[in-house]
């Protein structure tokens, strides 16, 4: 069997499908995406079509060494995104070759669901509590909210008591069996993140994501090491050898590698090796579409480490089956590959130009700030 061609797909919302077809008619699919860069990713995928076209798809340990080590520069998240989609589909085609789950060519099944949890937000607690009534309704048992921003390099009293008066309410209205992430995507300094932080600890948080910009891993380690709730890291870190420095210096407790970032299925899957050993758990990060999800179900079903799976898209429209969420979880996927029927033409119908681009913030006095 030989791979044949690559096609790629921008589609509504903001995600980057890829198709990869074979001599033998079996096709898989992955999505190679960097939010506001699915450009420059599809360009970098195509660019790979030198090292894939007429190669086993099978020997995707080969192919995946080959695509990452294969020219001079290294990693980074263009390179990395793009072998992460491509690594997915070649997993699919693996499964789908032998007959398979993907998850039973990892090792088999470690558990037979996976639990997940959904966006949540609003104005006011109301409005929040309002939104997760109706998603509690649907099956979920956790959920995920953001730090407010912008934020000034040392927020005021005023700001930190709101936050902790927003999310405390929040805590208290949510049924106690119901778990809430907190994620400060990066956005405060050092200094602010620990003052907020502390003040966010006695409502016993699943995790707070991303407290600090993830290239500062002596100062994570300090917020981990004072923090009570566990800290979370990893949607912009990249293959083992990022998360490598994190772990020696127990910079978080979660790893949340993104499997369309940080290097696919085969990395992800490496990556949670090493936690292990660090006693670390794997909380994989998704805020993209379903075959995201479908091959962060595949780790997530095969490791022992696992705690849950961020999702923003049961995949409604795109699979000719969504997911199904039942109390909390989805089922193990039983059909060979990624378990997943991708309706081509609802793709077809959904294809944008793949504009999207990231917001861009200043701070009161017009000065740049994280989003």
């Amino acid at each position: 069997m030989k791979i044949t061609r690559l096609e790629t797909f921008h589609v509504k919302p903001r995600w980057l499908f890829l198709k990869i077809s074979t001599d033998a008619g079996i096709t898989g699919w992955g999505e190679p995406i960097v939010e506001g860069r699915a450009r420059t990713v599809e360009t970098a995928v195509h660019e790979m079509e030198a090292v894939l076209i007429g190669q086993n798809p099978l020997a995707i340990e080969d192919l995946w060494t080959r695509m990452y080590r294969g020219t001079f520069y290294r990693g980074g998240p263009v390179l990395t995104s793009a072998i992460s989609g491509i690594d997915q589909a070649l997993w699919d085609i693996k499964g789908k070759h032998f007959g398979v789950p993907v998850h039973e060519l990892l090792g088999g099944p470690t558990r037979q669901r996976v639990r997940t949890y959904a966006h949540c937000g609003g104005e006011t607690p109301e409005e929040f509590l309002e939104r997760a009534a109706k998603l509690i309704e649907q099956g979920f048992d956790a959920f995920k909210t953001g730090l407010p921003g912008p934020i000034e390099p040392v927020p005021n009293h005023a700001y930190i008591d709101s936050v902790v008066e927003h999310v405390g309410a929040i805590r208290r209205g949510l049924p106690k069996h119901v778990d809430l992430g907190m994620d400060f995507h990066g956005k405060p300094t050092p200094a602010a993140a620990e003052t907020i932080i502390a003040e966010l600890d006695p409502l016993r948080l699943m995790f707070i994501e991303e407290p600090i910009q993830c290239e500062n891993v002596p100062a994570l380690a300090r917020i981990s090491m004072k923090a009570k709730t566990p800290i979370a890291t990893g949607e912009r870190i990249f293959t083992r050898w990022g998360f490598r420095e994190i772990l020696e210096q127990r910079a978080a407790a979660i790893l949340q590698p993104d499997i369309c970032h940080a290097g696919g299925i085969t990395e992800v899957r490496k990556i949670a090796a090493m936690a292990e050993a660090y006693y670390a758990l794997i909380a994989p990060h998704n805020p993209l579409g379903p075959i995201s999800l479908a091959a962060g179900l595949a780790v997530a079903a095969s490791i022992p480490n696992f705690l849950i799976q961020e999702q923003v898209s049961l995949g409604e429209g795109y699979l000719k089956e969504p997911f199904v969420i039942r109390e909390g979880h989805i089922d193990l996927p039983t059909r060979p590959g990624l378990g997943i029927e991708i309706d081509e033409d609802y793709v077809q119908a959904n294809l944008y130009d793949g504009a999207w681009d990231s917001p861009r913030w200043n701070n009161r006095d017009g000065s740049f700030t994280e989003w």
